[in-house]
């Protein structure tokens, strides 16, 4: 596989995900929030708060998506290991703490000002796992094509 195709590829599914997330958070959030809350009067007035909240976390996503093609790009001109890419990488790993780290505070406020069940506040914990594995993996992947491009200039000026 060329380094042009495998970037064809990896930003076909960056698209694939992003009219995921539309789909998501777009269509199938609010319909299903509207219908707990129809079928939950009494829960009704946590509808706009929850689905502002949920728009909110879906922005840090967005900008992974939008670094990720920014690293598709440089695949595609043959510049994977590129201290571009590593600062892009880095990018990726502090916006999906952030929203970990977000989504796990404004669970925890919903929850003090009774607007969120006990269950979904732990239920929220794997989120926000999967949003610091999600980090982890990030950094690693910067710190190892930071070192692979390094070794790669070093090679450049090999004789």
């Amino acid at each position: 596989m060329t380094q042009k195709s495998l970037s064809k590829w990896l930003k076909g599914i960056i698209i694939g995900i992003a009219l995921c997330g539309f789909v998501i958070y777009g269509l199938v959030l609010p319909m299903l929030g509207r219908d707990l809350a129809d079928a939950n009067p009494e829960f009704a007035y946590w509808y706009m708060p929850w689905l502002v909240i949920l728009w909110i976390s879906a922005v840090p996503c967005y900008l992974v998506l939008y670094n990720g093609w920014k690293i598709t790009t440089q695949i595609a001109r043959d510049n994977s290991f590129s201290e571009e890419n590593a600062r892009y990488l880095k990018y990726i790993c502090i916006l999906a703490l952030t929203d970990s780290a977000y989504f796990f505070l404004v669970n925890l406020v919903m929850f003090f000002l009774n607007m969120n069940h006990p269950s979904i506040l732990l239920a929220s914990l794997f989120i926000d796992f999967a949003g610091v594995v999600v980090a982890v993996t990030a950094a690693s992947l910067s710190h190892l094509v930071l070192k692979a491009a390094e070794i790669q200039q070093e090679n450049q000026l090999t004789i």
